[in-house]
């Protein structure tokens, strides 16, 4: 499998979340190596034509397609994805493929009116530099490839960091990626991966040779990536955590609302940004809501993800699920009340939890916090107003929905003083985006955009042209500079 070389200093062992045996021991990377070799790659590779890179995206797609079975695989048995869940991860960075394809030949700039006669301003878009990409283990193969094919096609190499609980899905994707390098015959150092901790993903962060660093996890870690590139005047593009909340009024569909809502609240066991973590609930159907919901929670399968039927696998490590205990705790005593929640035994040493429901008031401290679990917070609220000011109380500003029949409440909530998220929908659930539309969030979120619509914009940089074609050499705002006066 092609990589840079590895230094011996550190091993890191692979274990899977499904019962937590071991999968594999990789060694660690040398970033160093990888970006300097990156560095090289690039001044040959931003000179290639926008097709011609497409073209290399292009092959890598069909080869994911060929691998998809092998790849949700790797995916299920390191993280504990259900098998949809795992198929659904890689058909997404197939689907990335896709767009970047097409991307490849619409790199678009503008011609501008000028003001003096003669005269044409045009945009240019050329490729940034080297894109380092820092990915969590929640979706260990999708977001490098919102990231990396987008950069690939811009004309940028990319050095990868993925997520030490995920590397040898991440591995089998490097893999998939450099056969296609291989068969075309470009420079094996335009895609990198490099294994390690934290300190490989600072030692990425902090390197000047490094012009983008997009990076995806929690919070505290987005600001020590943001902290160390702003330091070098470099770019971040940052994806962080979500305290997601979603509102519920009395003219929504409750079968629908029931649906998006489960499946936003434990989907990949309540372990996405994207998560559902508050539900806001009118007091007119509050009674109805709650107990169906609780219902719902006490019933979905929790179990091993590769027997069918199971709707929620395990939670990354033992440390989640105290962290989960902890912020039901906390719950409890500000008075909220706990259903569910309580760890599970159901397959070797993984790391099982039910999902949870706590009925607390929607500004109690706990509730502020986001617990990367499947905890669902429930309030209850009078006035659509109030609902949209307790979605936006949080520091995050990620994902929101909410669930109406009532166009004045959904034009309300999608208007510039409702919900202040990056992501606001209606009638479905906080989770679940697909790769057209630009993702992202504001405030604690990161406030970056990757995917979809114009994030290409990210990994190039602007040029702004100004062409004489007259004879003559008029100034712009009308400023006279005459050498022969006087």
């Amino acid at each position: 499998m092609p990589q840079h070389p590895f230094t011996p200093a550190d091993t890191l062992v692979c274990r899977s979340a499904i019962d937590g045996s071991i999968i594999t021991t990789v060694a660690a990377g040398d970033m160093s190596a990888a970006i300097t070799a990156a560095s090289r790659a690039f001044n040959s590779w931003r000179l290639v034509p926008a097709p011609i890179r497409g073209a290399l995206v292009h092959r890598i797609g069909e080869l994911m397609r060929e691998k998809k079975d092998e790849l949700a695989t790797a995916i299920m048995r390191d993280i504990g994805k259900t098998r949809s869940e795992a198929l659904g991860e890689v058909q997404e960075c197939i689907d990335m493929a896709d767009f970047a394809v097409g991307l490849s030949r619409q790199l678009h700039g503008l011609t501008i009116a000028s003001e003096r006669p003669g005269h044409r301003l045009i945009e240019t878009w050329h490729p940034l530099g080297l894109v380092g990409v820092i990915t969590a283990f929640n979706f260990p193969l999708a977001v490098w490839a919102w990231n990396a094919l987008l950069a690939l096609v811009c004309g940028n190499p990319v050095v990868w960091k993925p997520s030490e609980k995920a590397l040898p899905s991440a591995l089998a994707l490097h893999a998939v990626a450099h056969q296609a390098i291989k068969e075309l015959g470009h420079d094996h150092a335009l895609l990198s991966v490099v294994c390690g901790t934290a300190e490989a993903g600072a030692a990425l962060a902090a390197d000047p040779r490094v012009a983008l660093v997009s990076a995806t996890g929690s919070t505290r870690m987005g600001r020590q990536v943001a902290t160390a590139v702003a330091a070098r005047l470099g770019r971040s593009l940052l994806e962080l955590g979500g305290n997601n909340a979603a509102i519920v009024t009395p003219s929504a569909d409750l079968d629908l609302a029931l649906r998006a809502i489960t499946f936003a609240a434990v989907g990949t066991a309540g372990q996405r940004c994207t998560t559902l973590r508050r539900l806001l609930v009118h007091t007119s159907i509050y009674a109805q809501v709650v107990p169906r919901l609780t219902s719902i929670f006490a019933a979905v399968r929790v179990g091993d993800p590769r027997e069918s039927g199971v709707l929620i696998g395990p939670l990354i490590d033992h440390v989640a699920v105290s962290a989960m205990q902890s912020a039901l705790s906390d719950a409890c005593a500000q008075g909220g009340r706990v259903h569910g929640g309580e760890p599970l035994t159901c397959c070797g040493e993984g790391a099982y939890v039910r999902p949870a429901l706590v009925e607390i008031a929607a500004n109690a401290a706990v509730v502020q916090e986001e617990v990367f679990a499947p905890i669902l917070y429930v309030s209850a609220y009078e006035d659509l107003a109030t609902a949209i000011a307790a979605n936006n109380a949080v520091s995050h500003g990620l994902s929101s929905a909410i669930l109406t029949n009532d166009l004045r409440e959904a034009e309300y909530f999608l208007a510039p003083n409702g919900s202040d998220c990056g992501i606001a929908n209606v009638n479905v659930g906080t989770s679940g985006a697909e790769i057209g539309g630009a993702f992202g969030g504001d405030k604690a979120s990161g406030g970056g955009r990757e995917a979809g619509s114009d994030s290409w914009k990210a990994y190039m940089r602007r040029v702004t042209s100004t062409i004489n074609g007259s004879g003559a050499l008029p100034l712009a705002q009308g400023v006279v500079f005459d050498l022969t006066a006087g």
